[in-house]
């Protein structure tokens, strides 16, 4: 399919994703939000695909949902539409998501790089949900996942003030996992995203389910999860390889079953 707010690149077993409204600073609309859970859907059904990168501008990774596109809506309208319910789908994609955010990340693009598993960041990231300022208050999640990641305090003062995150704030908080130079971004997120590649698929997808787990049950369930998905693991051909390859000094080469 041709996309026209988002642009493919796949190289080698990854896809990188780049939103394409730079005269919108990226800002979401429902059809951009289509073509990104179109071309990740696509993703996860390719069993070549190890591993995405969802990436913008070095001037904006998302500067926000587009306001012009929903202003005028009523309540019963928004209500009859759903709108954002579309975003919901992101969190059944079994296959790795990285987002490699420069520059703005505010409102829905924060949001949308929360429902990433992993944010690699340039120094010149800004994160924030500036929502309160328009009258409204997150809605695709933004009250949820940033509070689970960064805590009450610092996420309740977000939301209610829009204050906006650097870089380095949103690393110590736990939002990013790693900064680099603004020039280094993307390569840094190609050779995180190879890396997750190089192992086997259906364990990588294991281990992503079970991290996610954590957030939706206790601790007690959670481990007995996460043992029960240990334990399957001992039927796959991948596990025997990486053990073997282990204790004979080798590198292991995973087949993905």
């Amino acid at each position: 399919m041709a996309f026209e707010l988002i642009l493919t690149e796949t190289n080698e077993n990854i896809l990188q994703i780049t939103l394409n409204r730079p005269k919108a600073l990226n800002a979401l609309n429902r059809q951009l939000a289509e073509e990104i859970i179109l071309a990740l859907r696509d993703a996860d059904k390719d069993p070549t695909i190890g591993c995405i990168i969802i990436t913008g501008s070095e001037k904006a990774f998302a500067a926000g949902a587009d306001i012009k596109e929903m202003h005028e809506h009523t309540f019963p309208e928004m209500y009859d539409l759903d709108w954002f319910s579309e975003w919901d789908q992101i969190s059944q994609i079994r296959t790795p998501i990285i987002a490699a955010v420069s520059g703005y990340a505010l409102g829905g693009g924060c949001e949308l790089a929360l429902m990433c598993d992993f944010i690699l960041a340039s120094e010149t990231a800004k994160f924030g949900q500036p929502e309160i300022s328009l009258g409204i208050m997150p809605g695709i999640g933004g009250t949820q996942r940033l509070t689970r990641i960064i805590g009450k305090s610092k996420a309740m003062e977000m939301c209610l003030t829009g204050r906006f995150m650097d870089a380095h704030e949103a690393e110590k908080a736990g939002l990013v996992s790693r900064i680099t130079a603004p020039e280094n971004l993307l390569e840094e997120a190609k050779q995180t995203a190879k890396k997750i590649a190089t192992f086997s698929k259906p364990i990588v997808q294991m281990a992503k389910e079970s991290v996610n787990r954590s957030y939706e049950t206790s601790l007690s369930e959670g481990v007995r999860f996460e043992r029960r998905l240990f334990h399957a693991m001992f039927s796959t051909a991948d596990q025997k390889e990486g053990m073997s390859s282990f204790i004979e000094k080798r590198e292991a080469i995973f087949n993905d079953k």
